[in-house]
């Protein structure tokens, strides 16, 4: 273990004596805290980075990875604000209030504790107690999706800066359109105040990133160390880049998926990332092998996922140029930086899923999206890239976003900086989302107040990496330990190396329980309920442990419900 490790560590356990209630230490902030630098990727698959096997060239987060450590085994939510709750948090997003996403809960779950669609009060943020307890300077760029009223905005929840794009959807540049004449304009915050225009020429992943620098800047002027949450929205739908970034993947796809899916599996399996013989996903049900596709289907195709390589390849430049500020301003040897997807990549339309919501907008979305196949990608278009190429983002794992497969919940996560492992090394164990924010505390030296007299604040369920990022332990769970999924009416409990999973007919399944070994088949291809039956029931108890303990409303409420034709 590194001095660096040493003295992080030693900071948190002194933290337990010291630390009292909240607000009982403000700026007065020991000196030597590493600066926090917390970047998440929207809807990227877990092969799309070049350091996960992917063809696209994303040169920075590669270097990123071979400066720290990359874990195989991180898992998160289906979709996005379940997720970021419980990054915020490091507590189930059914506790935290974010049950099921704001915009599909069913009506059982309406008014319920847990999913108030929002953050609740029985939760307290990361970066609030930073800004506490840490003496950190918290700041936000991004995406936030965790509640649009007021109260429930970054600034409400410890950001003492934020350029924030609070929905769950927009567009890219500087329009803020949204999808439905009811909801036609995205909103926007800055410090906490609404905005009503965006800057000309505004991008969304450079601005975030101009941002970010500028809260960086503020924060090394009032000699804090930094807490700086960039929450990019690309590569999420509707798919757009600027023409030059998107000019240089021209003709990269004309492959197809199927070649492009098979090359990176190839890849990870160079890379140290899967053994030898696993095999991937089939391609999904419904969707032609790529040579039966007509050469206008092909082209057409292969530009979606141009676009796609493109955003991916844009936003890696982007953070580049953080990584760039932190070495000229001499910060970044003592910032520790964490990179991470919030769901597998996307393998539905984001616009059908949109007028799922709100039938009546049809003719006003065809009206005021320009979508000819010239302008994809550009200003006033909307699409997204389907499922063929969905599936190659998550390559090895079945199924997308919104599903408790693992192509939905397996994501890239990368950690580098002062004392983490700094030898390109790989990790397989398994990890969680919620394991983040009880990592960033102990790091800085706060302790979370849930265990304290008196306390309301609901207990971190996650647990801290560090002695994993350190090297001092390969793993920070056993055997027995286990977590739990459910989201529009799809379960999952994972224990170990087994998973047992019920995904209803639409997103796949049969609404029956199945068991997967993900050592041997990541791809959940094989059912072993009928062999490990003891095995099957003992995680159907853990099921009924992780409803109860969490206050779980099961419903087949969201897109994945059948509805009648």
């Amino acid at each position: 273990m590194s001095k660096m490790t040493v003295a992080l560590t030693a900071a948190a356990l002194s933290a337990v004596s010291s630390f009292g209630t909240p607000g009982a230490i403000a700026a007065d902030a020991p000196k030597g805290k590493p600066n926090i630098l917390l970047i998440v990727a929207d809807d990227m698959g877990y092969s799309d980075l070049g350091c996960f096997g992917g063809e696209i060239k994303t040169p920075n987060l590669d270097a990123l990875a071979k400066r720290g450590i990359r874990a195989t085994n991180f898992c998160v939510s289906p979709t996005c604000s379940p997720t970021r709750a419980m990054l915020l948090t490091g507590v189930d997003n059914h506790v935290a209030g974010l049950g099921s996403m704001a915009e599909w809960l069913g009506p059982t779950q309406k008014g319920m504790p847990g999913y108030e669609g929002h953050l609740n009060n029985r939760v307290v943020t990361c970066p609030t107690l930073l800004d506490s307890r840490g003496g950190y300077f918290t700041s936000m760029a991004g995406k936030w999706h965790l509640g649009e009223d007021p109260k429930a905005w970054p600034a409400a929840h410890g950001f003492a800066r934020d350029f924030t794009m609070i929905d769950g959807m927009a567009s890219h540049w500087e329009d803020m359109k949204a999808f439905s004449p009811q909801h036609p304009k995205t909103n926007y915050t800055q410090n906490g105040k609404k905005l009503e225009t965006l800057p000309p020429g505004y991008f969304s992943s450079t601005h975030f990133t101009d941002f970010a620098i500028q809260c960086i800047d503020e924060a090394q002027g009032k000699n804090k160390p930094f807490f700086t949450y960039v929450a990019y929205q690309a590569p999420h739908g509707p798919l757009a880049a600027p023409d030059n970034w998107i000019d240089k993947f021209k003709g990269v796809y004309d492959k197809g998926y199927d070649v492009l899916g098979d090359e990176r599996l190839a890849r990870q399996k160079e890379l140290g990332l899967l053994p030898k013989d696993v095999k991937r996903a089939p391609r999904p049900a419904g969707i032609p092998a790529w040579d039966t596709l007509t050469k206008e289907e092909k082209v057409q195709s292969a530009r979606r996922m141009e676009i796609y390589a493109a955003m991916v390849a844009h936003m890696d430049d982007q953070i580049g140029r953080l990584f760039d500020h932190l070495k000229k301003s001499g910060q970044y040897d003592n910032t520790i930086i964490i990179f991470m997807s919030d769901n597998g990549a996307n393998g539905e339309d984001h616009a059908e899923m949109a007028l799922q919501l709100v039938p009546q907008a049809r003719p006003w979305f065809e009206k005021t999206y320009d979508n000819r196949f010239e302008n994809w990608g550009r200003q006033g278009s909307f699409i997204d890239y389907g499922k063929a190429w969905g599936q190659v983002s998550n390559v090895p794992f079945r199924n997308y976003k919104g599903v408790v497969a693992e192509g939905g919940i397996h994501a890239p996560l990368i950690v580098s900086g002062p004392g983490i492992k700094q030898d390109g090394s790989i990790t397989n164990t398994p990890l969680h989302v919620m394991d983040i924010t009880p990592t960033v505390l102990e790091l800085s030296g706060v302790v979370h107040p849930a265990a304290e007299k008196g306390s309301t604040v609901a207990a971190l369920q996650g647990k801290s990496m560090l002695p994993v990022l350190t090297g001092a332990q390969k793993a920070t769970r056993t055997e027995s330990d286990w977590n739990g999924w459910e989201l529009f009416g799809n379960r999952a409990i994972r224990q170990d190396d087994w998973k047992l999973m019920s995904l209803l007919k639409p997103a796949g399944g049969t609404g029956d329980w199945q068991l997967f070994n993900l050592k041997n088949d990541p791809a959940e291809t094989i059912d072993l309920s009928k062999d490990q039956g003891a095995r099957r029931e003992a995680m159907l108890k853990l099921w009924e442990v992780y409803v109860k303990t969490n206050g779980v409303i099961e419903t087949d409420a969201g897109p994945f419900k059948e509805r009648k034709k």
